[in-house]
């Protein structure tokens, strides 16, 4: 089975984070490409559904890219895996890459983290009914998976739901 994973979530999220844990328990996360930082995303990935190779994908999941690698990949028939990442507010995110520019990584505009906050909900609804697996992880506190999704089903596993999971599951 060919899998297209997706680690989706706004910018400061830890989705990279999150990738490093998954890739260190799962042996089928295949090329792991980074949409934020490489210039050859698009190019990687098509040559990944070209050659049929399991693939990873962090992404921020605005703009119609992922969603157009998701059909693509859809109609080779790949398996679509989702981990979903989040925190609880924009102004985390931003303290969150603050940091990260602090120890020398990338930065990401402030205006760009808030728009792509506040249309979150609508990037994830738009790629969820074709994702045969979702995972969805709150990170406000470290990595917990509070959430899983199928079959047009939100199902909450956490005791205590973030409120945007809640959210999430009101829009579902």
């Amino acid at each position: 089975m060919k899998i297209f994973t997706i680690i989706g979530g706004v910018n400061g999220v830890g989705k990279s984070s999150l990738t490093g844990i998954l890739k260190a328990l799962r042996n089928d996360m295949g090329i792991i490409i980074d949409c934020e930082t490489c210039e050859n995303a698009d190019p990687l990935s098509a040559d990944c559904l070209e050659k049929g190779i399991d693939f990873t994908e962090e992404t921020t999941l605005s703009g119609k890219k992922t969603l157009k690698t998701i059909i693509a990949a859809k109609e080779k028939d790949y398996y679509i895996r989702l981990y979903y990442v989040a925190v609880s507010s924009a102004e985390e995110s931003v303290r969150r890459i603050e940091n990260r520019v602090s120890k020398g990584g990338h930065n990401i505009p402030e205006e760009d983290v808030k728009r792509r906050f506040s249309h979150r909900y609508d990037d994830l609804l738009t790629i969820l009914p074709y994702c045969s697996e979702v995972h969805f992880y709150d990170n406000e506190n470290g990595f917990e998976e509070v959430g899983e999704y199928g079959n047009g089903t939100l199902t909450v596993t956490a005791e205590v739901p973030p409120k945007w999971l809640c959210d999430i599951k009101n829009l579902i």
